[in-house]
């Protein structure tokens, strides 16, 4: 996928990011896209669904599935403002997403990068191609503004 088509959706999710930060939800966006479609969008909302697994690429994934009427969404792309967690890299192996872009990494949460580097593990069912640091600087800055205004 050309760089710039690769921006353009991190931008739509960085979008849903900035939603979720106004929300009062750490600000990470998601979409999931299929033959240049936006068939998925999330923002995090764990707080406002009293749902711990209401993560930003959760909602997206339940969305792209339900609009594509399976819960396979092979051949699908995820774009995601933050590396992703065990539970969503989880999710993203079991859906079969093909191929996975995500903004600023997560040293202490994240598991395609770092923590327990889910999709190299010899026992996960299926590995996306993944594109880190896309868009990552307003990820991180969208992050950081939100966690200073907590302290």
């Amino acid at each position: 996928m050309p760089m710039q088509n690769a921006r353009k959706y991190m931008d739509q999710a960085l979008e849903l990011a900035k939603a979720a930060a106004k929300a009062g939800e750490v600000p990470v966006g998601a979409i999931v896209v299929k033959d240049g479609e936006i068939i998925g969008r999330g923002a995090n909302r764990p707080l406002t669904d009293h749902d711990p697994s209401a993560h930003a690429e959760i909602i997206a994934m339940r969305e792209a599935a339900k609009a594509l009427g399976s819960d396979r969404l092979t051949g699908c792309g995820l774009w995601v403002t933050l590396e992703p967690c065990a539970m969503c890299a989880g999710a993203i192996a079991h859906a079969r997403i093909g191929r996975l872009y995500y903004g600023a990494s997560d040293p202490k949460g994240g598991a395609v990068e770092h923590g327990p580097t889910l999709f190299d593990q010899p026992t996960i069912h299926h590995r996306p191609e993944v594109y880190g640091g896309i868009g990552s600087d307003e990820a991180s800055a969208l992050l950081k503004a939100f966690f200073a205004a907590r302290r």
